[in-house]
């Protein structure tokens, strides 16, 4: 065959649209939860004008930040092809015991305490299933009542209010330039991204929630490894209790409602997979972002509580789909 002047040039021309072609798929299919995010924010602008103002940013960061932490320890649960569905409960739970004992308690006892329950919550989660064999959906779903149950004792049913000026700065307090809720939950993303990608734990666990029979024939304790899972959860909700408490500054048993359902769906917007074996820290901060991002707005324009739900669970819903759909 025969090449002149013009084919080498149109062939230099198909292979290099071929090329960038390519690529921007590829970026689409790693990123596309970024576009989609960004697109929400545009619109949320021109709506409002004053959307991106630093209160508001600053504000559907301070609302994000709890639910940003409990959703990393949930994606820590489904990459194992695990489900935690104690973790509002548990919110609550600890959240009200941090308010309640410091009427008794040094401080830094009481966040100990509330640290430590949220631990012992995620080592019984992760007993029952791995030593018990109890489907993870059952396990968590009775500690969720049981969680809630005792929140509902402690407290009577009705608010502890809080009047400890060191405690309101948890979850109201700024460090500088920024909240210091936000730098609360960045600290423990960086920590958690570090986990995931550069340690044998974070491959241990993608392995597990793959194939757990072949992660178990591989060498690896995977029992040991969901146990510790659960308990980062709970760890984590035992956090994301104090700075919500802190940060409303009252501890009800109503706290926490519904935060369950909420983290899961930022971990599955964010690209997760609840067949477990997949799932990026960075995605699940999109994803808590977006879901802040429409309450916020939401808030804005004045849409009625009876709708949030509604909008926000379509929105949910409508993400997946797409995600279904982009893979195919």
């Amino acid at each position: 065959m025969t090449y002149t002047k013009d084919t080498l040039k149109d062939t230099f021309k198909s292979l290099k649209l071929k090329s960038v072609g390519q690529i921007l798929v590829r970026f689409w299919l790693e990123y596309y939860i970024m576009a989609v995010f960004l697109v929400i924010v545009v619109i949320s602008r021109i709506i409002f004008p004053r959307f991106l103002s630093q209160a508001n940013v600053f504000n559907i960061l301070r609302q994000s930040s709890v639910l940003g932490i409990v959703a990393l320890g949930m994606l820590l649960v489904i990459m194992t092809a695990g489900i935690d569905l104690s973790v509002g409960s548990l919110v609550a739970l600890t959240g009200v015991l941090a308010v309640g004992l410091q009427r008794n308690m040094p401080l830094v006892f009481v966040l100990i305490l509330s640290l430590a329950i949220g631990l012992f919550t995620g080592l019984v989660n992760g007993l029952l299933i791995t030593k018990r064999k109890m489907p993870p959906f059952i396990t968590t779903m009775g500690m969720m009542a049981i969680a809630r149950g005792l929140t509902y004792v402690y407290t009577h049913g009705g608010p502890i209010q809080i009047n400890y000026p060191e405690y309101n700065f948890l979850g109201r307090g700024m460090l500088g330039p920024m909240p210091f809720i936000v730098i609360v939950w960045l600290i423990i993303s960086i920590i958690l991204f570090i986990i995931i990608t550069q340690t044998t734990f974070g491959r241990s666990i993608k392995a597990i929630g793959s194939n757990p029979t072949a992660a178990h024939l591989s060498g690896i304790n995977v029992s040991r490894h969901v146990i510790i899972v659960y308990m980062l959860s709970g760890l984590l909700c035992g956090i994301g209790g104090i700075l919500l408490t802190s940060r409303i500054t009252v501890g009800t048993p109503l706290i926490g409602v519904g935060m369950e359902l909420e983290a899961i769906a930022s971990v599955v917007i964010g690209g997760a997979s609840l067949s477990g074996g997949r799932g990026t820290v960075f995605g699940t901060i999109i994803g808590v972002l977006i879901l802040g991002v429409i309450s916020n707005m939401l808030n804005l324009v004045g849409v009625s509580m009876f709708y949030q739900d509604t909008v926000r669970g379509s929105i949910i819903i409508l993400a997946v789909l797409f995600k279904i759909a982009r893979k195919h």
